[in-house]
């Protein structure tokens, strides 16, 4: 059995749903629970694991704890400068 991702026109919903019906012996159709929650769970879930993977083989840079406190309070000390133009 093969499980396959299926993006249907509004419109054909029904003549789409009344096949399916039709040959209920060889289709199974079951919700995502994942897309449910999150429409576009797969796509950050793919996001994710490119951004694991950066950080595991050192394409991304790591920041120390010292080294993010730092840059933090450097972003806030420009953020709370800027909001007061």
């Amino acid at each position: 059995m093969q499980t396959l991702a299926v993006q249907i026109q509004d419109n054909y919903v029904q003549d789409f749903m009344n096949y399916v019906n039709n040959h209920s012996n060889n289709i199974t159709i079951s919700k995502d629970k994942n897309l449910e929650l999150d429409p576009y769970f797969y796509e950050r879930k793919q996001d994710l694991e490119k951004i694991v993977e950066d950080s595991e083989d050192g394409t991304m840079e790591m920041l120390s704890q010292e080294q993010y406190e730092k840059e933090m309070k450097i972003f806030f000390k420009d953020l709370n400068a800027n909001a007061n133009l």
